[in-house]
């Protein structure tokens, strides 16, 4: 018998990831929501227009995360994840990045990335 998920449901999952009004990046992955603010270098704002839903590369569904540019740097270190967070107390996603070094008073742009959720096989 066949796995089937309708993309209701794997939509529902990215209407969470969507709520995120921050994209922070970081120096290392933080364990929770309170660490964010230890290992954030730059952050910039994300609304609900910056996530566009989809069908996925190969199946299921993505979303699709908008590119930000110039955001600005606010502590030196080496850049390598990119956390979603509500600004509040939940932390949305959290993924690796290229490792960049980066240097307080200056800026970064972030590129557009995607988070794909495959239908069941």
């Amino acid at each position: 018998m066949a796995k089937v998920v309708d993309n209701t449901v794997l939509d529902a999952a990215f209407g969470i990831v969507d709520n995120a009004i921050r994209m922070a990046v970081c120096s290392a992955q933080p364990a929770n929501y309170a660490g964010i603010a230890a290992v954030t270098l730059a952050q910039a704002t994300v609304a609900p227009g910056d996530f566009t839903i989809a069908d996925g590369t190969t199946s299921g569904r993505k979303v699709t995360v908008a590119a930000k540019t110039a955001v600005s740097i606010t502590a030196s270190g080496s850049a390598t994840h990119v956390v979603l967070h509500d600004n509040v107390s939940v932390m949305q996603y959290v993924t690796t990045c290229t490792t960049q070094a980066l240097v307080s008073g200056g800026t970064v742009d972030i590129g557009s990335w995607a988070i794909e959720i495959a239908d069941p096989a």
